[in-house]
């Protein structure tokens, strides 16, 4: 059964709490996970660098000067590469990196990656973390209070927490996404994974 530690607005602990059983007990697939986690980190490459061809360069409609009698180098075209201001040789082009992950799949390696953190211990609830105002100080005073390992905890938040991201936005130990927008990727990288009960209603409740 997966559990996870429940705390208080105020940060103190006050029970554990079993998690659901289709996203924090799932059979865990390593292979889902590096082929969406492969494809999650290929699809940020932007694949935009280019240098222009021979082609796509002014110049290059005349022979700079005749074949022979110049005491010169030959030359057909003052648009080659050996030329400057001429074209690049043999330069990259823009590339579509784009891969496409099955649907089921991305579920599956979703699940098996909030699994893994259920068994290390490393999802954390709190009651509510609606913060009435956006400080700094009121947040890490409050993760302090629980205890909270800072080490690169992810905090998933649900739409009324706007406050929540705006209070951690300035700690370097801390990341925030929606928890409608989490994926596999940054569970996986996280160190705790830390959310309301609204949000792990919203997580428990979406189409996963």
């Amino acid at each position: 059964m997966a559990t996870a530690k429940l705390y208080a607005p105020n940060g103190e602990f006050k029970q554990d709490i079993t998690l659901p059983v289709d996203l924090f007990e799932a059979e865990v697939s390593e292979g889902c996970m590096y082929l969406t986690i492969k494809a999650y980190r290929t699809n940020q490459r932007q694949g935009t660098a280019k240098t222009k061809t021979r082609s796509e360069t002014h110049g290059g409609t005349h022979k700079p000067w005749k074949q022979k009698g110049t005491g010169r180098a030959r030359a057909g075209a003052n648009n080659s590469p050996v030329w400057v201001k001429g074209n690049k040789a043999h330069g990259p082009k823009a590339v579509d990196y784009c891969e496409k992950v099955n649907k089921k799949v991305k579920r599956r390696a979703f699940r098996s990656a909030l699994t893994i953190k259920a068994k290390d211990k490393q999802v954390l609830v709190f009651e509510n973390l609606a913060f009435e105002n956006a400080k700094t100080k009121d947040f890490l005073a409050l993760m302090a209070k629980a205890g909270l390992d800072t080490r690169n905890t992810l905090f998933l938040v649900a739409p009324e927490e706007t406050n929540l991201t705006l209070s951690l936005r300035n700690v370097p130990w801390a990341r925030s996404m929606r928890v409608s927008d989490v994926n596999t990727y940054e569970v996986v990288r996280a160190g705790n994974v830390v959310l309301s009960k609204d949000a792990l209603g919203i997580l428990a409740g979406g189409t996963r």
